[in-house]
């Protein structure tokens, strides 16, 4: 059953409908949060939109960096039980 949960984003209060533990989705919040106020801080730009943008960019990128690190990851250790069980 989804429940309303309220985080805090950039200073704006968000009411999120979800099925997942409510500390999951506030941890989230908060990562997005941080992001949010670090490329803030780095860009100096007080334009929202902008730096809401950069930091779904900066997330996005991590994600395609893990997805290629979990899939290395997985590729290797495919290889190394076929060396294992001589198939390769």
């Amino acid at each position: 059953m989804k429940r309303s949960v309220t985080v805090q984003i950039a200073g704006q209060r968000y009411s999120l409908k979800t099925d997942d533990d409510d500390r999951l989705v506030r941890a989230i919040a908060g990562y997005v949060d941080g992001k949010f106020r670090e490329i803030q801080k780095a860009t100096r730009n007080p334009d929202t939109q902008a730096v809401a943008i950069l930091t779904a960019l900066q997330a996005a990128e991590e994600l395609f960096r893990v997805r290629e690190e979990t899939a290395t990851l997985k590729t290797r250790a495919l290889l190394d039980y076929l060396a294992k069980v001589g198939r390769v």
